[in-house]
């Protein structure tokens, strides 16, 4: 019952509203009003991954757009990896 597609909803509109923070799993389930367990499942069952794979996806696109969007002059690839939550730049290159 956890795993609908209301639950998952809920935790999607809550890592797109957050992906820059310091979030997990934990804080994706509270956000979605059920346990880590229900998110993980409903992630699996309906999008065939993990909330925190999804939240990573979220964060490279962010980033992604970021980079596109970028004045060379004043952005940097390292400033930009660290915005969207990528500590290590070999981390974000990969």
């Amino acid at each position: 019952h956890d795993a609908h597609p209301d639950t998952l909803r809920r935790a999607i509109a809550f890592i797109e509203a957050h992906p820059q923070c310091d979030i997990g799993v934990t804080d994706i389930a509270a956000a979605a009003f059920v346990t880590a367990r229900a998110v993980q499942l409903a992630f699996r069952r309906h999008l065939d991954t993990t909330p925190l794979r999804f939240l990573r996806r979220v964060r490279l696109d962010r980033a992604h757009h970021d980079l596109i969007a970028a004045d060379p002059q004043r952005a940097t690839v390292s400033g930009i990896a660290m915005r969207w939550g990528f500590a290590g730049p070999s981390r974000f290159a990969g």
